[in-house]
């Protein structure tokens, strides 16, 4: 994916927040960031505590989140940004692409993830296509952590979901399954842009902010259940 994007005419930049208790890596994060006309870096902070607090005076548009970190970590600040700021997306900076981590990260509430040593261009495609409605994990990750997900049994949520439409839920079933809007496009015989429509509907109809989280509330709600994957 190119680290390029054309924003939209009018538009406004989106917001960042770079969380980690090291100031070499909120600098270095802060670097590939500087210079996207798409993306603003709004602050940092360096442990949870900070973040959570930052993100309540700021409501980024997005947080780029370390996990271990000295009081809250992440994983809690994570959960707790998604309780109080709903709409912002985390995105887990990482060392390891673990999946007991990755599994607790996006219970959570993470959008996805992105590993420590990624080039510019991987970090610049992860956020952007967070930000964008995109698939952020890889499909056979995903499928094997919403997998995992649904052998907690069904949760009926402390919410009523409005009805799906019967399109929605096809488009639903593939966004599951890993698929691009460009991929769903073509398998439904639809243009990308009303894809990203149901997209956006769906998400809104479960309550969730990003596409990551529409997926976790499908299986966790019974809507979808994930299919068979080699372990």
């Amino acid at each position: 994916m190119s680290s390029q994007t054309v924003p939209t005419p009018g538009a406004s930049p989106a917001s960042v927040l770079i969380v980690d208790d090291h100031e070499l890596a909120r600098a270095g994060l802060a670097s590939m960031l500087t210079g996207e006309p798409d993306l603003h870096v709004v602050g940092e902070a360096e442990n949870g505590e900070a973040a959570v607090a930052a993100c309540a005076l700021l409501q980024p548009d997005l947080v780029l989140m370390d996990v271990r970190m000295p009081g809250m970590d992440g994983l809690a600040a994570t959960a707790a940004i998604k309780a109080r700021s709903p709409h912002t997306s985390v995105v887990i900076v990482t060392l390891y692409e673990e999946q007991d981590y990755l599994l607790r990260a996006i219970r959570a509430g993470a959008a996805g993830y992105v590993l420590k040593d990624a080039t510019r261009r991987d970090l610049l495609g992860t956020v952007r296509r967070v930000l964008t409605g995109e698939a952020a994990l890889e499909p056979a990750m995903a499928m094997r952590l919403l997998r995992r997900l649904s052998r907690d049994g069904v949760s009926a949520g402390s919410t009523e979901v409005e009805p799906l439409t019967p399109r929605q839920m096809e488009v639903l079933r593939l966004l599951v399954e890993g698929h691009t809007n460009q991929e769903i496009a073509n398998d439904l015989g639809i243009g990308q842009g009303t894809v990203k429509s149901h997209v956006e509907h769906i998400i809104a109809k479960l309550g969730a902010s990003d596409r990551t989280q529409a997926a976790v509330r499908a299986v966790q709600r019974g809507l979808i259940v994930p299919a068979a994957l080699d372990p």
